[in-house]
């Protein structure tokens, strides 16, 4: 009788992540991608120690496909945004998957590549060493944080985004102005949460970007590149 099929690392990884694109990290399981695949869990935790392991890794070629040909240009303004809607965009084409890169982190060379980017640009700003690493974690914070919110608006249906919708005119169109006057004053403009998310995706970081430039001090040039 022949011997059951060994997988490789790779086949597991397209497995698994097209299994969580159909449906969540909650329901997601080893033994279920086992089953999937036609084996058992412990064929699996020859390759990952856990699940956690498993997902981090998942996450990872998301970042990985996202510096597919990413070649640094422009000043560390424009190398970080154009960085950042690389990992928006290939997230994107597998929201439920941003789920798990906010949740489990990645240590991967995904990961890794992302990071290097980022800390280079953040050099060539200006600022003093000492102040990059935790100007880096508020980035990696709110591009994460982004995206993920993105990705979680973008998994429901056309008929749940329809009732989501009547659920915000009613609340907003209807707000007691007695109660609530600067609602009711404002109301036919302020737009529901998942409207025009990518200009808030670039506007919120060109913010954060703003906030880094004025802490390097003006002395650095304009468009200086330099990595230190």
């Amino acid at each position: 009788m022949a011997g059951r099929r060994r997988w490789s690392t790779e086949e597991i990884l397209d497995a698994a992540a097209e299994l969580l694109s159909a449906g969540d990290t909650e329901s997601f399981s080893v033994r279920r991608l086992a089953a999937t695949l036609g084996t058992d869990s412990s064929s699996l935790y020859r390759h990952f120690r856990s699940k956690t392991e498993l997902l981090r890794a998942v996450a990872d070629r998301i970042l990985l496909a996202s510096m597919d040909g990413y070649r640094p240009e422009g000043d560390w303004k424009q190398r970080i945004t154009a960085l950042a809607l690389r990992v928006r965009e290939a997230f994107g084409r597998q929201p439920q998957l941003a789920a798990v890169w906010g949740r489990y982190a990645s240590g991967g060379a995904g990961s890794r590549l992302v990071m290097e980017e980022v800390l280079q640009a953040l050099r060539a700003s200006g600022l003093p060493d000492e102040q990059i690493p935790a100007r880096y974690h508020r980035l990696a914070v709110l591009i994460a944080a982004l995206i993920a919110s993105e990705a979680g608006f973008g998994g429901i249906t056309a008929e749940e985004r329809e009732q989501g919708l009547e659920h915000f005119r009613v609340a907003v169109l209807g707000a007691d102005p007695e109660r609530f006057p600067a609602l009711a004053h404002f109301a036919r403009e302020v737009r529901p949460l998942g409207a025009d998310r990518g200009a808030a995706f670039e506007e919120i970081l060109a913010a954060q970007l703003a906030q880094i430039e004025a802490a390097a001090g003006p002395d650095r040039p304009a468009g200086d590149t330099r990595t230190g």
